[in-house]
């Protein structure tokens, strides 16, 4: 797709991504979906409101009434959209840096778009030929004032609150100035913690730091946990649908323990969980131990959502599926990724053992993410070129479900070129740090080498 990538369409704020393709893309959305009304929300971003005051004028100028939620965690309008039975549309750029924005499509049936679905409206998005309303038929907006807070109601509905309760749990939270501000911080005292924070007011130049939660960028609350004695750390990431912890030394735990560890908790023999391709052998482990099916998708929140949509279909059970990003589904549910419900579930398994014993089974396994940019289509296409070369000359098993993913008997390293950021990711994981180092190296001074000569 040219216009929708593997998780909405995104881009830098006012070059790539407009008020003018921002209306157009709301305008086609609308028409497509044929509905009388649409809901839309937008994460902290500086540009957010602006965004949405042109898809909202777009969404009106094709007949169609808007519900205005305002700031709302991308999980918050999924809900919306689940209890209103009415389409969202989602103003945000997740976890990519302040100067980008985006747009995410999500169904009335609060789930992200199908590849199918999103083909459709970009499809005639190209056509241009969206239909205007005359004049006294544009659609009418309504403010609403009661999505953050029954968002958090139907939280607190969906967790064991007496048991977390009960365990007086203090609970640092970095919600990065994202949607998760006015949400997580509520929910977690609502559950019966304390619960401290650092960089939760609302900021759409995120001063604090940047709004991919990763290690490199969470040093402040790895410390606040250890100044504080806080049992975890809890960061999200801008529109607050991933969760990553801290345990309560203050060390930062990876993101594919975590799902490890809810996955352990969750899975049974005869289920089925759903990952991304660049899935942790910590997860493989787990479906090992337990009996469980393991299925591999493109990497993406939509291409995991419809997958696990398949097999529902089928009777398959899914307790649990996502990526080691901090995105893990609950399909039992909802099938949103929702950063505040995530971190509830691992307060959870926090109240029977510490969190640094939670994920401690699942340690023993090292990772190295990279990102190599790239300015140019050409230099885009040399550097994939040059991780095929890589592959046919190697002697590794290749998975090419995404990219190239190379698996050794000591490890797998993989590339794939990123679906909403001109980068090419590479990632690596072996029992050895110098095992998974060399293999990302490798990968890495090849596509440095072809993008450099293209």
């Amino acid at each position: 797709m040219d216009v929708f990538g593997s998780s909405g369409t995104r881009g830098v704020a006012n070059e790539e991504i407009t008020p003018t393709f921002a209306l157009q893309v709301a305008a086609t959305a609308g028409t497509v979906w044929g509905v009388d009304r649409v809901a839309i929300a937008r994460d902290t971003r500086n540009t957010g409101r602006m965004l949405e005051n042109a898809a909202t004028s777009g969404l009106q100028s094709v007949g169609t009434d808007v519900d205005r939620l305002g700031v709302l965690p991308t999980p918050g309008a999924q809900a919306y959209a689940r209890r209103e039975s009415i389409p969202v549309v989602m103003i945000t750029a997740s976890h990519n840096p302040p100067q980008y924005n985006g747009i995410k499509l999500i169904g009335a049936d609060g789930i992200e778009l199908s590849v199918a679905e999103l083909e459709a409206i970009e499809e005639a998005f190209l056509a241009d030929s969206t239909p205007a309303a005359t004049w006294d038929d544009v659609g009418n907006e309504h403010r609403i004032e009661d999505a953050t807070e029954r968002y958090i109601d139907e939280l607190l509905a969906a967790t064991d609150r007496e048991r977390i309760a009960d365990a007086g749990l203090t609970v640092a939270i970095d919600p990065g100035h994202g949607a998760a501000t006015a949400t997580s911080p509520e929910l977690f005292r609502r559950l019966g913690c304390r619960v401290i924070t650092i960089n939760a007011q609302p900021d759409g130049r995120f001063p604090g730091r940047d709004p991919e939660p990763v290690e490199r960028n969470l040093g402040d609350l790895g410390r606040l946990v250890g100044a504080s004695d806080a049992d975890v750390g809890i960061a999200h990431d801008g529109d607050g649908d991933r969760a990553i912890f801290f345990d309560e030394d203050g060390e930062y735990v990876e993101g594919d323990a975590t799902l490890a560890a809810l996955a352990a908790a969750e899975l049974s023999a005869g289920d089925t969980t759903v990952a991304a391709v660049n899935v942790s052998q910590r997860l493989v482990d787990v479906c090992d131990d337990v009996g469980a099916t393991l299925e591999l998708t493109p990497i993406g929140s939509t291409h995991i959502t419809s997958r696990i949509q398949q097999l529902q279909a089928e009777g398959v059970s899914v307790p649990i599926a996502g990526e080691g990003n901090g995105g893990v589904y609950f399909p039992e549910y909802s099938l949103a990724r929702d950063g505040a419900y995530i971190g509830a579930r691992f307060l959870e398994l926090v109240t029977e053992r510490p969190a640094s014993e939670v994920v401690s089974p699942f340690d023993g396994y090292h990772n190295v993410r990279l990102k190599l940019t790239y300015a140019s289509d050409d230099e885009r296409t040399a550097m994939v070129e040059a991780v095929e070369r890589l592959a046919e000359e190697s002697e590794a098993s290749l998975d090419a479900t995404d990219g190239v993913r190379l698996n050794y008997e000591d490890g797998w390293v993989l590339a794939r070129p990123s679906g909403t950021e001109p980068v090419v990711r590479i990632y690596a994981e072996a029992r050895e740090e110098s095992r998974a180092t060399a293999l990302a190296d490798r990968l890495r001074e090849a596509v440095n080498d072809a993008r450099r000569s293209a």
